[in-house]
């Protein structure tokens, strides 16, 4: 699996995963041809066989098209059976560069009106760019909060967006202070969370 941070500019995925320090080249350098592949390639060593490469700290101006991405892509294949590409948040130029080569795509949302109207206008946008795999996960979802009534419920958001829902993560503190900790929380074997996570990995595949 290859982990591929696409959101230039705002870098995160290399510290949600303790690798900071060992990134040297990133993805912009790779797509600009500055290095090969295998120089910006980051084996987490925690997993058999996980890599990441990782954004640009800040993001330049550049000529990077669609083509680059795709040509990228398949490169990865040749060694990764997984690449998951890790899309900016929006519907801009930087979105639309990193799911240009996407085979299926994952919204993550929030169980708030706000982000699930922002979740099927990015889905209608996919649609319009021939992305037909697409489904969707609801992160930092609040039970307490559900009772409520003031937030929209696993059947509304199943109503407003009409696709695939592939898990629904809880929100749970541990998960808050792993990724601070740049520690992976499917490490802890035993817990509700690492199982999520796994149901959620058998769906996709």
């Amino acid at each position: 699996v290859c982990l591929v941070d696409m959101d230039r500019g705002l870098r995160n995925l290399d510290l949600y995963m303790g690798l900071e320090s060992r990134v040297v080249y990133d993805v912009q350098d790779v797509l600009l041809g500055l290095c090969r592949i295998k120089q910006a390639l980051i084996r987490d060593k925690r997993f058999r066989e996980l890599y990441i490469i990782a954004a640009p700290q800040y993001r330049k101006e550049d000529d990077i098209t669609d083509l680059h991405m795709k040509v990228l892509c398949e490169k990865l294949s040749e060694r990764f059976e997984y690449i998951i590409i890790d899309s900016p948040a929006g519907t801009d130029e930087d979105f639309k560069l990193a799911v240009a080569a996407a085979d299926e795509v994952v919204i993550v949302t929030t169980p708030e009106y706000a982000a699930v109207r922002d979740a099927d206008a990015v889905d209608r946008i996919l649609e319009e760019l021939g992305k037909k795999k697409r489904a969707y996960i609801i992160n930092k979802l609040n039970a307490d909060l559900l009772k409520t009534g003031l937030v929209p419920t696993l059947s509304d958001v199943a109503n407003m967006l009409r696709i695939e829902l592939l898990g629904i993560i809880q929100d749970d503190e541990n998960i808050h202070v792993a990724a601070a900790k740049g520690i992976p929380i499917v490490l802890k074997r035993d817990s509700y969370i690492s199982r999520n996570f796994e149901q959620i990995s058998e769906r996709l595949i």
